[in-house]
């Protein structure tokens, strides 16, 4: 059977946009089939009055942590929002004149990509301002499991907002419903929410994006391993930043880190001043692979132990704090637990995580 997103379904969402004039929080990865979602909307003469853009922009060109400006979109005349820098949530005189808006991006599945704090804040928005959200649901490609720790309570940020693990097993469809039906919105307020469900799909079903989802997570393994690896954000290794091969290779400029070896380079739109500039980085290459692991932390230990002095490695401690949603993750790698010892300290949090989201589940669940 064939897998339908929510965007691909018009029949579920049309009725709801007649006559009304619509704001579209969507990028690149917004596909209605072959067509970008503004473009089949404005074919099917729906009035889309502003397009919101989260994190890489609207046409996911912009680097990560490159400033996005609110624009004109070239190819349609619409006015084009930046959800990502000083302005994170749409405002009174942004959401002027919008009847209803709708939510259409692909994520990850992880609680540090931000296209869910996006979201979060959309929702927010339009439970403040009385509007409908409806968010066209699609695949998570890493939705057929669940862990990591729980983010804590005054670890909140940018990238991470709620208290669920780094990897939260739901889609943007479900997660929007948790967000909601938990009360995490801002004053514990709840938008009128509408979910457009994908049509055959099951949190076992595999998901190869069609479209990748920001500059840096290219392909299937990038995205895969990407829970895994984001923790290196916060150290002097790098992830292949400013290579062809992004979030599939680990290495720094030690030569006993690895056979492996790449330079990375500033690539526009990609990797502006990426890590180890022009320095040549030895290290591993995680795309020889024979079994393409779920989150571990396997690699993360292994590097902290191959540094002797542990500031040469971990360089923004704070930034792995907010990435972990707590202190006690360092604190336990520190201690020398190993990751069965880690992994064990997270399952009460898990267990009662796993009792809240199968309320908002939407699709059978992995096994």
């Amino acid at each position: 059977m064939e897998l339908l997103t929510g965007a691909e379904q018009p029949d579920k969402y049309m009725p709801l946009l007649e006559n009304r004039s619509v704001g579209l929080v969507v990028n690149h990865t917004s596909r209605c089939g072959t067509m970008h979602l503004v473009d089949f909307l404005l074919e099917k003469d729906v009035k889309v009055s502003k397009i919101f853009a989260p994190e890489h922009g609207f046409r996911g060109d912009a680097a990560p942590g490159e400033t996005v400006d609110d624009s004109i979109d070239k190819k349609t005349g619409i006015p084009v929002i930046s959800l990502y820098g000083n302005n994170q949530k749409p405002g009174p005189g942004q959401l002027t004149g919008i009847d209803i808006m709708i939510f259409d991006i692909q994520d990850v599945g992880c609680r540090f990509y931000t296209y869910i704090s996006t979201m979060h804040l959309v929702m927010e928005a339009c439970a403040d301002y009385g509007i409908p959200l409806i968010v066209l649901d699609r695949p998570n490609p890493n939705g057929d499991y669940v862990a990591g720790p729980l983010l804590e309570a005054g670890f909140e940020s940018f990238v991470g907002m709620h208290p669920i693990p780094v990897v939260h097993g739901c889609t943007v469809g479900e997660l929007a419903m948790m967000i909601n039906g938990e009360k995490w919105l801002n004053s514990s307020k709840q938008c009128e929410l509408t979910v457009i469900t994908v049509e055959n799909y099951t949190h076992n079903t595999p998901y190869s994006l069609p479209v990748k989802p920001s500059p840096n997570l290219p392909n299937d393994l990038a995205v895969r391993l990407y829970p895994s690896l984001c923790f290196f954000e916060a150290t002097s290794v790098s992830v292949g930043r400013g290579t062809q091969f992004p979030f599939q290779v680990l290495g720094a400029p030690v030569p006993d880190m690895g056979d492996f070896r790449f330079t990375p380079v500033s690539i526009p739109g990609t990797a502006v001043n990426p890590l180890h500039e022009g320095v040549e980085c030895y290290g591993i290459d995680l795309r020889t692979l024979t079994e393409i692991p779920k989150f571990t932390l396997e690699f993360f230990i292994s590097f902290y132990n191959s540094f002797e002095n542990e500031k040469d490695f971990l360089t923004r401690e704070k930034w792995f704090n907010l990435l972990a949603g707590n202190s006690k993750l360092i604190s336990q790698i520190r201690a020398g637990y190993s990751e069965k010892e880690i992994r064990e300290s997270w399952n009460p949090d898990i267990i009662k995580y796993m009792n809240i989201r199968k309320k908002y589940l939407l699709y059978p669940d992995f096994k």
